[in-house]
This record gives structure tokens, sequence and C-alpha cells, in this order.
């Protein structure tokens, strides 16, 4: 064990642009909320426990499986004793398409290396991260684009089937998210009918590579909208007040915006207006990377 034996990381949430289930070839960007992990290794433990805290509170619901699991394949990666404790406490709403599953193991795993004092390239980081992920059950695809927008911010285009950062560029904007109360959990996702819509998917995806960024994420949205049957009625309304990009944000429920400080206050309002039980989220584009 190194010498530190206690260990801190943190990551941002994110949002969409080419959700990746339909192709594996996804597409997002960091956005400003974050998720910070605490780590604490040492013979005291008996195992590796894990902690998850939510609005200032331990949330003794929550499953923990992903975290611990992010914290195992490190200390087994240097081959070391899995004992040991990790926290995490989020800024990211929960089962809301925002990325708080890849924030929290990006998370775990950094302070896990943090507590160790060993280093790792950034996207051998991650794919532990997305390793954890499929383990658990709690992503389809490995969520690699959604796993590298939140450590290296930025936007980033990937290919989650062969775990290739395709590109990542740097954009600043506001972002607008509506985030309802209820949830939607990647795991409960209609794959088969997600499939069906690939060959337009494949074109919002060449406009990503072209940086067309607010447009292939409103087709991306309209798509998604369809699929999964959620109502684009957000959608509708932010291209009434001359956003260009929207959509929704991974499986839902929640929709993430690109705008500028008017059409931010204007959609804010419009938003607002839609009785849709939940809140909105004012934020930035994340470009910083955080892990070094």
């Amino acid at each position: 064990m190194g010498a530190k034996g206690k260990g801190y990381g943190k990551a941002s949430g994110a949002g969409t642009v080419i959700n990746a289930i339909a192709t594996y070839k996804g597409s997002a960007f960091g956005i400003d909320l974050w998720t910070y992990a605490e780590v604490e290794l040492g013979r005291d433990f008996k195992g590796i426990e894990g902690e998850i805290e939510l609005e200032g509170a331990r949330e003794t619901s929550a499953d923990t499986r992903l975290i611990e699991r992010c914290m195992e394949l490190v200390l087994r990666k240097f081959d070391l004793p899995l004992r040991g404790y990790v926290r995490t406490r989020s800024e990211i709403p929960v089962g809301s398409g925002l990325k708080s599953s890849s924030a929290a193991a990006n998370a775990s795993v950094v302070a896990t290396l943090d507590a160790i004092g060993e280093e790792a390239n950034v996207l051998d980081a991650i794919r532990i991260g997305v390793d954890a992920a499929l383990d658990v059950g709690v992503s389809i695809t490995g969520a690699f684009d959604d796993a590298c927008a939140s450590l290296l911010g930025g936007f980033v285009i990937t290919d989650n089937k062969s775990r290739e950062l395709i590109k990542r560029t740097e954009k600043d904007s506001e972002v607008l998210i509506l985030a309802p109360r209820e949830k939607a959990f990647t795991a409960d996702t209609d794959v088969k009918q997600s499939r069906l819509i690939a060959p337009w998917v494949n074109i919002a995806y060449e406009l990503a590579l072209e940086e067309r960024f607010e447009d292939a994420m409103t087709l991306n949205g309209f798509l998604y909208c369809a699929a999964l049957n959620f109502d684009p009625e957000p959608m509708v309304k932010a291209l009434e007040c001359g956003v260009q990009g929207v959509s929704l944000s991974g499986t839902g429920p929640s929709f993430v915006a690109l705008v500028d400080e008017e059409k931010r206050v204007r959609l804010g309002e419009v938003w607002s207006g839609l009785g849709v039980e939940g809140k909105i989220i004012r934020s930035r584009v994340n470009n910083k990377q955080s892990f070094s």
C-alpha cells in the first residue's frame, strides 16, 4: 500500500450529444456539476465498504456496488489488499441522464489511485470505471463517451465498443438543464427499440465529427425521444426560443440545452411554465480535465 492511505478525487457530470446505445458510437460534453470521492485504506477494514452522500446526508438505500467495484479493480490492478472505505458526495441528480454513474466511477477510481500513491494514464483510469459499470450492470455500453466527458472535460467523441477516444475539443457555453423529479435508469432501457433508430443516429454522429454539436444533439434528442417514449415538448419549446442545441440527455428524463445568457433566461421561463415536477439547473460546459 502507498504511504498516503487516504485519497481524494472528483469528476464532473455530462450531457449528451450522441447517445451510444443505438450504435456504440457516442459523444458527450462535461457539465460544471461535480461528484467528489474520498477513499481510506487500512487493515482495520474487513473488506471494501461504500457510502453515498446526497444533499448532505448519508443515503442508506443507495446502491454502493459501483463505487466499491471501482475501488476493488484499482486495488486488484496493483495487487493490494481489498480493504478500505469509499465515500462519494454529489451535486448531480441520480437517474436523470446527467452521467451521475460515470462521475461516481471516475471520482472513485481517481481517489483510490491517490490513496495508494499510484499514477495511471487518464484513459486507463476511465476504462477501469467503465469495466466496473459493466460489471455491476448500471450501463449498457459501458458509457465510455460519458466517462471521457466526465473526466477529460470538453466535448468528446468516442467508439464505445473499442473504447477509443476519436476526438476531444473545447467549447464555451452556458448549459440549461430541465431535470424532472422522476428517474430513468439506463439499465432499464429498451435497447431493441433504440437500435431501430441506428441509421439516423449515424447521421447525427457524422454531424458531431464535423463539430456541429448543436445540430447533432438536437437530431439525437428527437430520435431518442421517439425510441424511448419521451415527450419532445421541452425540445420544441427550446427551438422556439432560438436554441440550436438541445437534447434528451442519456436515456432521460433530463433535457440539456446549450445557450447564451439571453436564451437561458428565455428558455428558463418557458420550461418553468411546462408544469414539470422537478428543477431547472443553470450550469456551464466544463472544459477542464479533473485528473492529473
